[in-house]
């Protein structure tokens, strides 16, 4: 397949993997108790921020925001955020604009309180600059998607993941840029300083800094604008805002929600980014002191945060020993399109659990909170399907369903275009007869689990399984190098069987390429043509609102696998049995 590149040298492969794996889990161990102290320190700010934005109604936050903006950024513009912030609560976003906000805010003080000490220390010490430069090339090339993986580990899903590595993506041009502005200070002025017998703290605070303060707000609003570049991704561990709001719409195909909350973000950003250019220097400071502008809105911050404080009903429905309380009322999902999502959804209303919350992420995040909380013995409810690998290697029970919310065993269908089977018979014969069963699907997803590549580990079963794939391949005319292009979402299951169905029809003489998508993309590329085939459908439940949607465009070649399961599922080790023991 197109993406798999052989080794040619036939070295061994370093386990550079299998030692940064080590590295984190001894790491979660050790560190356990810093971690936890962490994420209820994180938690806890956001809370405040979240309560001093929400008090009172709306309209409250869009008067303050609006003179903000007007005393900083002049009048046009104050009445451009008067009007965008109008817009967005009347969208409908105005909740999910205060959780992005108050991430925002909190990541970009995150920024300040450490990323200019450490750009000044840099300024002052060539030792350490040369040290930390290339830390800082590191952080701004490693793809931000790949600090999201040890922060659930740490931090678990949720925000706290999501601001910690929105803060570690967004830290550089702080750093950079106070390095730059204290070493771009003349050095007149430092020697004049000198001269007059200042004192190392007098130069800093009464002479660099003061001059290099353009320079470090700069670095300051690139910080502000990175981290708002983060709500997207950071709603993938978990993270609520407008950023969940989009990953939703991406999932779900939803161009008007995608449009809508993707506007609201863009209003955000101009908003925060006039604020923090003009607020050394604000439009209207001749008339108000900025001090006086400063001091009133410290103390609206301070003063609704202690009212707030002092009347927040902090009463615990139930018992707090229970099972529920101590899992914090919280069912850990996947990907907010996924119809185990809505499904999950369904049963919550069914079944009453008004005081439950179903937690948005995505498959691998949702098997990293699983895997910590059974490491602690900790009670935990996670959305599960079978097959997957993780029955293998975890002792876990579905909750009985009696009201049968998440229905009945379902099947894996394979779905391709109209007109491949004109193109390419012998691919189209292949995949209408394909079909394994659950055992050969969790082989596969056991090997990728344990650290062997997807194309490897369907390699190793397509040769472990020749009487099984012939049966696939019998009466298929081989290929001539024809394109197929097979589609699949990131969930384990869909991984194991693309591979292996790939794997097949390439050693058949067919050229394939694999795409990993969103559900809605998904059905939306084979129903379009500008994908080829899939053999990851949930039918007749999970995905039937896509399949209803597109299924007049494609052709629904059956099951490739039957027998699937939803459901809830728990550790075997919690002392509950079924759904209605939530309560």
């Amino acid at each position: 397949m197109k993406w798999r590149v052989n080794n040619s040298m036939n070295m061994p492969k370093i386990p550079l993997g299998a030692w940064v794996d080590s590295l984190v889990d001894w790491i979660t161990i050790v560190f356990a108790g810093l971690f936890t102290l962490i994420t209820n320190v994180i938690e806890g700010l956001l809370d405040i921020l979240v309560d001093v934005m929400s008090a009172g109604p709306s309209i409250v936050l869009i008067i303050v925001l609006t003179l903000l903006v007007t005393y900083t950024s002049r009048w046009p513009l104050g009445l451009f955020t008067l009007i965008s912030l109008l817009l967005i609560d009347n969208l409908g976003y105005w909740e999910s604009s205060i959780q992005t906000l108050a991430i925002v805010i909190l990541s970009g003080v995150l920024t300040i309180v450490i990323g200019i000490p450490i750009g000044i220390w840099c300024a002052q010490n060539n030792t350490v600059r040369k040290i930390v430069t290339p830390i800082l090339d590191f952080m701004q090339t490693m793809p931000a998607f790949v600090y999201l993986i040890p922060s659930i580990l740490f931090f678990g899903i949720g925000v706290v993941p999501g601001i910690i590595a929105s803060f570690i993506f967004a830290i550089a041009p702080t750093i950079r840029m106070t390095n730059l502005g204290i070493q771009e200070v003349p050095n007149d002025l430092i020697e004049a300083s000198d001269a007059f017998g200042s004192t190392s703290s007098q130069k800093l605070f009464k002479v660099q800094i003061p001059l290099a303060t353009p320079t470090i707000m700069a670095g300051v609003n690139q910080s502000i604008m990175l981290a708002l570049s983060m709500v997207v991704t950071a709603s993938l561990v978990g993270a609520p805002g407008l950023g969940a709001d989009v990953y939703r719409a991406v999932s779900q195909i939803n161009v008007g929600q995608g449009f809508e909350a993707g506007l609201s973000i863009v209003i955000i950003a101009i908003i925060l980014d006039r604020i923090t250019q003009n607020l050394r220097k604000p439009a209207y400071e001749h008339i108000v002191s900025r001090k006086i502008i400063f001091t009133i809105l410290a103390l609206l911050v301070v003063g609704t945060a202690l009212f707030s404080a002092f009347t927040k009903d902090t009463a615990v429905n139930g018992d707090k020993n229970s099972f529920a309380a101590k899992a914090d009322y919280e069912i850990i999902g996947i990907e907010p399109g996924a119809g185990l999502m809505k499904l999950t959804k369904t049963a919550i209303d069914d079944y009453k659990l008004d005081d439950w919350k179903l937690v948005e992420g995505s498959s691998a995040a949702m098997v990293a909170e699983l895997k910590k909380a059974i490491d602690k013995k900790e009670p935990i409810v996670v959305t599960g399907w079978s097959p997957h690998w993780m029955f293998s290697k975890y002792d876990l029970k579905y909750l009985k369903d009696p009201n049968e919310s998440f229905g009945g065993a379902e099947n894996i269908n394979s779905i391709a275009r109209k007109g491949l089977e004109q193109d390419a018979p012998g691919a189209y014969k292949i995949l209408d007869q394909f079909f394994w069963d659950t055992k050969d699907m969790e082989n596969v997803m056991v090997q990728v689990s344990e650290g062997m590549s997807p194309s490897e580990a369907a390699e190793k079963w397509i040769k472990e399984n020749q009487d099984k794939v012939s049966k696939w391949t019998q009466g298929a005319q081989s290929g001539n190098g024809e394109k197929i292009k097979l589609v699949y979402v990131a969930w384990d299951t869909e991984i194991a069987s693309t591979n292996v169905i790939g794997k097949v029809l390439e050693q058949n003489g067919y050229d394939v390429t694999l795409s990993q998508v969103e559900v809605g993309p998904m059905f939306a590329g084979v129903a379009n043509g500008s994908a080829d085939a899939m053999v990851a459908a949930w039918l007749p439940g999970t995905h039937l609102e896509y399949y209803n949607k597109y299924k007049a465009e494609m052709v629904d070649l059956g099951p490739n696998l039957k027998g699937t399961k939803n459901g809830l599922v728990v550790p075997d080790y919690v002392d509950i049995d079924s759904i209605e023991d939530l309560k």
